[in-house]
């Protein structure tokens, strides 16, 4: 039986341990996403209608614990749920919602311990793989803004970490350390400028987790993968709709979400762009993330998270920088590449980045002060 052909027929056998009313009608893979497996179901109703749905065979290779990311997902969607209830909205479009199997769990394992998990599809909606424009940018943010809002009050420290330290900068800089010190490929000598630059910051590693430690930042959940795509935009009117992808939801704090989306979309350069020359800080673009993320927090972030969102997006920034290096001076063992050096390449942009964000610190600093007043 070909490959195909084998998951049709899985397939076939997992949906009918789901809670689904209705007779399959069309089953397709679908959409573009790296990790994990997913496939679009549409079933027809009694009464003719049809509905949809996004099954998806979760990665437990990645996710090694997959009952604790349900258990995560499930306890997060369902408090927005009632939260979007409170304000008037539409929970079945304005959050993911988790089907259930017949017997009330929010997955599946088959046989060859695959893990499955459906979801509504989310009608009349956009996805975008890019900022095309400011306003995208602006809506990404009000929206990853008022997911923050939205959880102030979730005790996150209920959540499971679904990748332990995952945005714990210290850590990250002790697995760089590491990769450095043992130079398994023998690639030390070709980053050599590219090492002394995270070593020389190595005293910035631990702000934000020490101010969390000290009780000056608020753990908060934080959804850890805030890009364009993970967003999707209503048909009618473009606006943010639905925060997608929870699998990272865990504890952490509010700045990794910020400061993750400023590295990412605020750059004028591709995140393995070659020309360095191209890769700054888009400081028009750096201003309509902040309006619109504070936008969206309104009253809750502190003083304190507010003052630190330049330190948030350096931050992110260049643990993505010495994540890349590491991966670079093992082996590429993690992220894929698609050329040689590619993950070189990957550290040289971030760490350019974080270079012209300290050259434009003062200006970071004074967009942060200008738009403050609009969360008090």
């Amino acid at each position: 039986m070909s490959t195909e052909k084998q998951t049709c027929a899985l397939i076939e056998e997992v949906i009918t341990q789901f809670a689904i009313k209705g007779r399959l009608v069309k089953k397709e893979p679908y959409g573009n996403g790296h990790i994990n497996d997913t496939f679009l179901l549409v079933y027809e109703t009694e009464n003719g209608s049809r509905r949809r749905y996004i099954l998806q065979r979760m990665n437990h290779d990645i996710f090694k614990n997959p009952h604790q990311l349900m258990e995560n997902v499930v306890n997060v969607t369902e408090y927005l749920r009632g939260v979007i209830l409170t304000q008037g909205g539409d929970p079945d479009r304005e959050t993911l919602n988790v089907v259930k199997t017949s017997d009330g769990a929010s997955y599946y394992k088959d046989q060859k311990q695959n893990y499955w998990r459906i979801f509504l599809f989310v009608e009349r909606t956009l996805c975008f793989e890019k900022v095309e424009s400011p306003k995208d940018f602006y809506d990404s943010a009000v929206a990853f803004g008022n997911f923050q809002r939205m959880l102030t009050d979730f005790p996150a420290e209920n959540l499971y970490e679904t990748i332990p330290n995952f945005h714990n900068t210290p850590s990250r800089f002790r697995d760089f350390l590491k990769a450095v010190q043992e130079d398994k490929m023998g690639r030390a000598a070709l980053a050599e400028e590219e090492i002394a630059f995270a070593l020389a910051r190595e005293k910035d590693t631990a702000v934000l987790t020490d101010l969390l430690g000290e009780g000056k930042l608020p753990l908060r959940v934080t959804h850890n993968d805030t890009k364009l795509n993970n967003i999707l935009f209503d048909e009618a009117d473009r606006k943010a709709l639905c925060i997608i992808d929870l699998d990272t939801v865990m504890p952490g704090l509010s700045l990794y979400d910020f400061g993750d989306s400023i590295r990412f979309g605020a750059s004028t350069g591709a995140e393995d762009e070659q020309d360095l020359s191209k890769v700054t800080l888009d400081l028009a673009l750096f201003e309509v993330f902040t309006k619109g993320f504070l936008e969206g927090c309104g009253t809750s972030l502190t003083e304190t998270e507010i003052e630190m969102l330049p330190m948030g997006a350096k931050l992110m920034t260049y643990e993505c920088g010495i994540r890349f290096l590491a991966d670079f001076l093992m082996g590429d063992v993690y992220f894929r590449t698609h050329r040689e050096h590619h993950n070189l390449d990957r550290a040289r942009t971030q760490f350019k980045l974080v270079s012209d964000m300290e050259a434009k610190w003062a200006q970071m600093t004074a967009v942060v002060n200008q738009y403050k007043g609009i969360c008090r």
